[in-house]
């Protein structure tokens, strides 16, 4: 993850008024423009990053077209990456924006932390806009004039971005329905995968979720959908599967293969066993000896 400023724009009949202000942090890149536009003045962007822009005049004299559908330019607007918007003024006007340009990999995860990774990339996908601003233009100019005359930390802007990040996407506030919602035969190798790489020890909840990119509330609830178990269950069975698997395949002991396996004592292996297979360990390994 790291920002990389990748955005080209052609205008015609556009003037800045004085040099865009702007500073660069590690997931975006914020700047301020303050600008004239002439009648049939034109602009033509794109960027490989998504943004967000807030102008603090009034655009509804400026024609705005996103994948060939044209309307008035709204306050505020989300431009998901690669997405060409063109611009086209009908009248003179003065005007000033603030410029938000985030690194798409990082918006992903700042969205995930609070909804499926799935989500969070279809809306980062749609474009969006806002007409009533009344509610974060203020946050917008706290912004600006952090980039003009810095006096916080970096922490403070990057703050404040994300809060208009979040208040300008289509982020809905209740919780989302897990209904039938349910991990892809991929996602559980690569779950599977991690456990098995972690020699038969416990995983946090957070680690299991981290590997298929998922927050980890969310991973909970869709891993009990698609296996009937929760986390802690699921691995539990495993474990004591490879404790069958090492009780009759090694002269291992149970105490052994309760320190290989993760377990606190052997007492801890020995309850999860007989909670599972209904026979402690060692009367486990004798009947499989008399076999």
């Amino acid at each position: 993850m790291g920002y990389n400023h990748n955005f080209s724009g052609l205008t015609e009949k556009l003037h800045c008024v004085m040099p865009v202000q702007w500073r660069k942090f590690e997931n975006a890149l914020i700047a301020h423009w303050e600008a004239t536009g002439d009648r049939g003045a034109t602009g033509q962007y794109v960027s490989a990053n998504p943004r967000l822009s807030i102008f603090f005049d009034d655009m509804s004299s400026v024609a705005a077209t996103t994948e060939n559908e044209t309307h008035r330019l709204a306050r505020s607007i989300f431009v998901p990456a690669g997405m060409e918007l063109r611009t086209c003024f009908s009248k003179p006007l003065s005007f000033a924006h603030v410029d938000i340009h985030i690194d798409y990999s990082w918006a992903v995860q700042f969205l995930s932390s609070t909804m499926p990774r799935s989500t969070a990339v279809q809306i980062l996908e749609r474009s969006a806009e806002r007409n009533d601003v009344s509610d974060i233009e203020p946050l917008a100019q706290l912004l600006v004039q952090e980039i003009r005359n810095p006096t916080r930390h970096d922490l403070f802007v990057e703050s404040l971005a994300n809060c208009l990040i979040s208040a300008m996407l289509d982020v809905d506030h209740r919780k989302p329905d897990t209904g039938n919602a349910r991990l892809t035969a991929a996602q559980m190798r690569k779950v599977a995968l991690r456990f098995e790489d972690g020699g038969g020890r416990r995983l946090s909840t957070a680690q299991m979720a981290s590997a298929v990119k998922l927050s980890e509330s969310w991973f909970s609830q869709v891993f009990k959908n698609t296996t009937g178990m929760s986390p802690y269950q699921w691995q539990l069975n495993k474990r004591v599967e490879q404790a069958r698997n090492l009780l009759s395949g090694t002269d291992l002991s149970v105490a052994d293969i309760a320190d290989r396996l993760g377990f606190s004592d052997q007492a801890h292996l020995t309850k999860a066993f007989r909670q599972l297979v209904g026979k402690t360990p060692a009367s486990w390994r004798r009947d499989q000896q008399l076999r």
